[in-house]
Order: C-alpha cells, then sequence, then structure tokens
C-alpha cells in the first residue's frame, strides 16, 4: 500500500479532538482515504484518493494527537476577490477558500443532519472547525458553534448533542443554546457516549515502553535503542506508547471511574497508522463494545494484515475475538438495530491489504458468522443496517462510488443510486438515508437519498459562491481497447470552454495504491479541475490493479508492477494521441505514491510518448525501499518474497525504475516529503541524483516539514505552482 485512500467505513458513532486540531487530509471524505493523495476512499487500509477517512469526509478525526495547528481567534474570510472572481478559474489560492465538509452524522430519528466544516485562513495558516445542522429533507444550515466545534454526536435520546471544542467536552441543545462543559475527562482522542447515557468509551495514549532516556537516566539525549521493527510507521516515530481503549461513567455532567479495557498490552484500538473510529462501536443497549485490534507488535506486526474484532460485555468484563481464525483484516462492526448481529469487513488472507472486503454477519447469540456477500465481485465499504433484514452500503463500482442493498434473506443485492458520484459515507437512521457525495466536478456535499427511488438531492451547499463564479470543464467516460484487447474504462476532464477544433496539451494522471480506486474523486491537491483551468486536457484510465472492475482485475497487479498496467497507460495515451483535440507533442505523465512509480518506469519505457513527467513520492530502486519502509505485507505479497530470497523474485530487479536509467532522456520533477516512512524521501533523492548524473533536465522539490502528503496551506500551494510551472515549461 504506497498510498490508498482513507477509509470511509462504518458509521459516525464517536467524537474526537482530530478534526479540530487534526491533520489535513487531501479529499473531502474518506478515503479514506482516502486524504488520499487522490481520495481518501478508505475501507481497510484504502479509505482515503486517494476515502479517505472518525467518520468524516476531510480528517482523519481518530488518529493519535499530534502538535495542534493553530486555530483562528476570528472568522475566516474566504470571500473571491474581485480579480478572482474575474478570472472566472479555479486557482489554488481559490482552493484554500473552500470549505471542506468534516462529520456528518444524523439524529435518531432522522430529521436532523449535523455537519462541520473547516475553512483554512492562507496568509496564516490558521484553520477553523465548526458545527452546522440542517434538515435531512432540506432546508436553511444553522451554525451552531462559532468557537470551534468537532465530533459531534447525538445523545439523549437525541434532545441534546455533545461535541468538541478547545479539547473540551461540551454539549449543547439541537438549536444550539446551552452550551455546557463536561467535566472529569481530559487527555483523550476518540470518545463516544452509550446510547443508554451512562457510559463513555474513549481512547488514550498509554505508555508502556522504557526510553534510552529512562534507562540510562539522561533526559537530555537524543537516541533510541531499538530491537524490533515497527519503530516508525507512515509519518511518525514510536512515542513508547498505545492508544488504548477506555470505558467511564456518566452522569449527565461528570464522566469518572475511567478503565482501561486493554490494561498493560502492547497494542492497539483503532489500528495504526489511520486510527480509524469506526473500528469501535457501542451495541443499542450499552451492553456491549466491538472493537478492532492487530494482536501483534514488531516484526510480526510489519508482516501481518491480521486484525481481529474483540467483543466486550461491559457488566462482566469478558470478551471475545468474534473473528478467531480469519488470517485477514476483519474492521469496522457496527450492530444491528436490536443488537443481535454484528456487521462487519472482512478480507481473508493474512497479508494482503487489497483483498476482497466482503461483508460478514456475525450472530452475537449463537457466535455463527455469515459471509453475506459471498458472490460479489464488489468491495463492500460503509455498512449501515436497514432494520434487521437489510444492509445498505457502497461500493467501487466501473468508475464511481454507488449506494447498494443486500437482502440478508436472500443474499439479493441491488444497485440503489445512479450517476457519476461517489457516494458516503453513509448515515441511516429511523428509515432516513443521508450521505456525502463528491464527483471530479465539486466537492463533498451532503445529500438525502430517496431509499425508494434512488434519487437524491443536494442539502448542503457550503461552496455554492465559488461555483457561481468559477466555470467547471466537462467530466466525461471514454473506453478504448487495450494491447491485449481488454476494455479499458477511463475518466476524461476537458478545460472550461473546451473547444473541439483546438488542439490541447494532455496530462496522463497515473492512480495510486496500486490496488486502490479511481472513483468520482475530488482531491484538494491532485485536482482535475485546477489541471483543466490550466488549459490541460486529462486522462486517468482504470488500468490493471484498480478496484471496481473486479476483484481479477484488482489483483492482476501483484508481481507484475511494470507490466500490464504500464501498457495499459501507454495504450491510454496512443488513443488520446488520435483524438483531434490533443497535441500529441505536448503530453506529460503525473502521479503520487504508486503513481509516482508509474511515472518513473514510463520515463524508461515510453518511447518518445511523453515531453514531461511529475513524479511524487514514488519507489524508484525497490530493493532499497524493501529495506527503509515498515509494513512488510504489502511489499512480500506485491513483489513475491523479499530481495534476498533465492531464486530472487524477478520483480524486484524486472520491475525497478533504477534499472531504466539509462534510457530516461524526458525532464522530470520529482517531489517528496521527508517525514514520508512509507516510501522514504532517499527514493526521490535516488531518482534526482540519477537523472542530474545521467544529463536528463530535473527539479527535486523536497517538503520538509511533510509526510507522503502535503496538507500545509502555504506548502500545498506552492506544490501546486512548482507542478503547473514546470508543466507549462515543456508542454507550453
Amino acid at each position: 500500500m504506497w498510498y490508498k485512500v482513507f477509509g470511509d467505513s462504518g458509521t459516525v458513532m464517536g467524537m474526537s479532538v482530530r478534526e479540530e486540531f487534526g491533520k489535513e487530509l487531501i479529499t473531502t471524505f474518506g478515503m479514506m482515504p482516502c486524504f488520499f493523495e487522490n481520495t481518501i476512499k478508505p475501507c481497510f487500509m484504502k479509505k482515503l484518493p486517494i476515502l479517505i477517512i472518525a467518520v468524516v469526509f476531510i480528517t482523519l478525526n481518530a488518529c493519535k494527537t499530534e502538535t495542534k495547528e493553530k486555530t483562528a481567534a476570528t472568522v475566516i474570510d474566504v470571500s473571491l476577490t474581485d480579480a478572482e472572481k474575474a478570472g472566472g478559474l479555479l486557482t489554488p489560492e481559490i482552493m484554500w477558500k473552500y470549505g471542506r465538509i468534516g462529520s456528518v452524522v444524523l439524529s435518531p430519528d432522522g430529521s436532523t443532519v449535523l455537519y462541520t466544516v473547516t475553512y483554512y485562513d492562507l496568509t496564516t495558516e490558521a484553520r477553523t472547525t465548526n458545527l452546522y445542522s440542517v434538515p435531512s429533507a432540506g432546508g436553511k444550515p444553522v451554525q451552531l458553534t462559532t468557537g470551534g466545534g468537532s465530533g459531534p454526536q447525538w445523545i439523549d435520546n437525541g434532545t441534546k448533542i455533545a461535541f468538541v471544542a478547545g479539547g473540551k467536552v461540551m454539549t449543547m441543545k439541537p438549536d444550539g443554546s446551552e452550551k455546557k462543559e463536561i467535566s472529569g475527562l481530559e487527555d483523550f482522542e476518540i470518545l463516544s457516549f452509550s446510547p443508554a447515557g451512562d457510559k463513555v468509551y474513549f481512547t488514550r495514549r498509554v505508555k508502556l515502553d522504557q526510553t534510552a532516556n529512562e534507562k540510562y537516566g539522561f533526559p537530555n539525549a537524543k537516541v533510541r535503542i531499538i530491537s524490533d521493527l515497527m519503530y516508525r510507521h507512515w509519518d511518525t516515530w514510536s512515542d513508547y506508547s498505545y492508544s488504548h481503549l477506555f470505558m467511564a461513567s456518566f452522569d449527565g455532567t461528570v464522566i469518572s471511574n475511567e478503565k482501561d479495557l486493554m490494561d498493560g498490552q502492547s497494542f492497539e484500538t483503532p489500528d495504526a497508522p489511520y486510527f480509524d473510529e469506526t473500528e469501535i462501536s457501542w451495541s443499542p443497549d450499552g451492553k456491549y463494545i466491538a472493537y478492532t485490534c492487530k494482536r501483534l507488535t514488531g516484526k510480526a506486526y510489519s508482516q501481518s494484515t491480521n486484525t481481529d474484532i474483540f467483543l466486550y460485555d461491559v457488566t462482566t468484563g469478558e470478551e471475545k475475538n468474534i473473528t478467531e481464525g480469519n488470517m485477514g483484516y476483519d474492521k469496522y462492526p457496527v450492530f444491528s438495530p436490536d443488537g443481535s448481529m454484528i456487521a462487519y469487513s472482512s478480507m481473508e488472507e493474512d497479508g494482503y491489504e487489497s483483498g476482497l472486503e466482503r461483508l460478514f454477519v456475525y450472530n452475537v447469540v449463537t457466535g455463527e458468522r455469515k459471509w453475506i456477500s459471498e458472490g460479489w465481485d464488489y468491495d463492500v465499504q460503509t455498512m449501515q443496517w436497514n432494520g434487521n433484514g437489510s444492509i445498505w452500503f457502497t461500493s467501487s463500482f466501473r468508475g464511481t462510488k454507488p449506494v447498494f442493498n443486500i437482502n440478508l434473506a436472500d443474499g439479493k443485492i441491488t444497485r440503489v443510486t445512479e450517476g457519476d458520484y461517489d457516494m458516503g459515507p453513509l448515515q441511516l437512521q429511523n428509515g432516513v438515508l443521508v450521505a456525502g457525495v463528491m464527483s471530479m466536478s465539486k466537492a463533498t456535499e451532503v445529500a438525502f437519498i430517496n431509499m425508494a427511488t434512488g434519487e437524491f438531492k443536494m442539502i448542503t451547499d457550503v461552496n455554492g459562491p465559488i461555483y457561481e463564479s468559477i466555470k467547471i470543464g466537462k467530466t466525461e467516460e471514454k473506453y478504448i481497447k487495450t494491447k491485449d484487447n481488454k476494455d479499458l474504462q477511463m475518466w476524461v476532464i476537458y478545460p472550461p470552454d473546451f473547444d473541439p477544433s483546438k488542439k490541447y496539451p494532455a496530462l496522463l494522471f497515473c492512480e495510486g495504491g496500486p490496488q486502490s480506486a479511481l472513483d468520482q474523486f475530488w482531491s484538494y491537491r491532485w485536482n482535475f479541475q485546477i489541471m483543466a483551468a490550466k488549459g490541460y486536457v486529462i486522462y486517468a484510465p482504470n488500468r490493471r490493479g484498480v478496484a471496481g472492475f473486479g476483484q481479477a482485475w484488482k489483483e492482476q497487479i501483484s508481481g507484475d508492477y511494470g507490466g500490464k498496467n504500464i501498457q495499459d497507460y501507454l495504450d491510454a495515451t496512443d488513443a488520446m494521441a488520435k483524438e483531434p483535440y490533443v497535441d500529441k507533442d505536448r503530453m506529460a505523465a503525473v502521479g503520487a505514491s504508486y503513481g509516482g512509480y508509474s511515472v518513473f518506469y514510463l520515463a524508461g519505457v515510453h518511447e518518445k510518448r511523453f515531453k514531461a513527467f511529475v513524479a511524487h513520492c514514488g519507489v524508484y530502486n525497490t530493493i532499497s525501499e524493501y529495506g527503509s519502509t515498515e509494513e512488510y505485507w504489502y511489499e512480500n505479497k506485491d513483489n513475491g518474497g523479499a530481495p534476498w530470497d533465492k531464486p530472487q523474485p524477478p520483480a524486484f530487479n524486472k520491475f525497478s525504475p533504477q534499472t531504466l536509467i539509462d534510457k530516461w532522456d524526458t525532464p522530470i520533477l520529482i517531489i517528496t516529503g521527508m517525514n514520508d516512512f512509507r516510501i522514504p524521501y532517499t527514493q526521490s533523492m535516488e531518482a534526482f541524483n540519477s537523472a542530474q548524473l545521467r544529463g536528463v533536465p530535473s527539479k527535486l522539490l523536497i517538503f520538509e516539514n511533510e509526510t507522503h502528503w502535503v496538507t500545509k496551506p502555504q506548502n500545498a500551494v506552492i506544490w501546486q505552482k512548482e507542478f503547473f510551472e514546470f508543466l507549462d515549461t515543456y508542454l507550453k
């Protein structure tokens, strides 16, 4: 998993300090991100292009606390200037004036939707997040907080709202009045009130491991003593602590009597690195807590995807592993309305993070587990119960993410929504269904979905004033035949005011993953509309390896990184070069993570098709990357083992871009973040140094305080400006 969308599975059950102070993602929900370089579209480790994604659409709400970002002391002015209105096109500066929808929570009676919106001040990099409400049937939104508010949750049967402000737990009435602080709890990350209202669960980091300073009594020493793997993960070094699940009492005003349900355990819930709060849930009667945990550490953790779901009895303190025996990912428990069943997502194979995301149901009384979605060849995500008889979910499906439902009695799956959109996460209460909706043309808004007809209508319009002032390019689905006679779908995005009689420069977008979904995502950096506004035609192929075209299509890429999926890109490029509106002499390839790898590889095999390349956080040398990354399950699965195996898996040399450096002859921009531990920044340095020594025109952009993503406002604008300056130099 080089990058995927952050997860958008599960339900909005809890609250977290992360939305107010957490890491900004790249897309609007996810997935999951996923804020996925593309869409943070999650589930398992994908939710987040790329979602994303706390159950929020743009922020990793439920992750461990980091240094707090600056919060704005006053209202942030996000109105467009006269010059921006006159320009009429999307710019990097306008991108940072978007309001970004976060948590979305439906009231128990289904009448009201709570949601958060985050705004940024580009000049100061301050941010502000506040809480809003809107009738689920549509109506005028009401701003409920002005001094900050995140992680909303309905409590007391929908008569009150709990939320986080300034790191403190607050309550208020649904109209925003009578705000009160709940005392007794500090230092928490995720917080969820029980349905009965008498208890809470929360997560907190608990220090268990000894530091070198403690061992030797030297407080000023800067050294780590390491004897096992997982000493750093994705973007953070180990802080010698673990995210534990706690339970406490609540009397309406005070939280007390804390109990660590994982006392002494060197394990975590939710699972790192995303700490998705939808991996924990209450039963409707408050008698059980279901939570996800990978009970492995160090080397064993780095090689396994075996997470399990544990059912904790609040009364007796007993717990049971309800997924014991399944060796792959088991995540996102969702109780049925009567508490008798738990739906969850499950992958079968240990060490394979891109297996089929199957819908299982566990019977709490009998202990029986059943694969409900058996025969369905697509991933099941963001599950919501509709009574006890059916489950509604989303799934990447041929370049979109519609809503489906499955009848538990006969297993029949029905598609509910149509159109070129990504739907989800879902919220379903009292026969009312709402969802986030995004596309390649618009950022996430909230929609009401008619459960009978599948028709939906937007009930928020956070960024309406922006869309009134800028032009949006058309997005079109296109199919071509590949060299091996397969049907290859791709999305083509045209510049605003597109004139088919003119010739335009074109950009090939290379998806990350490698096994992620290229659906209808909206990204705040890899944004197709801003590329189109710059006068480029963009084509984004759903090449071998992406989700949404059957499991065989997704799995084909393992062990074949430089094979059929790269040929798909070349076939798509050849097809686009024949279009009368494309200038075949002004084409470039761009991409991040696995997309960055793809760009590096294409640079050695493109045979003069492209005039420029842009690679962000890509793998250049598969052997050195193997020796410096941290999660080894994806390496071992996709490359067929370790580079020292005998015989050596052929992928390590056959498909390593550095073996093709003698064929590089085209200008390339290489971008990386120094805190990227998934694909360490040295990979980009190797590629840049090699290009320089070979005399290839090249530029290296290193962000000293960024990770696998570029999330800080001013850094992100510089990213955009360098990106287009480089492309314009060689394509215009």
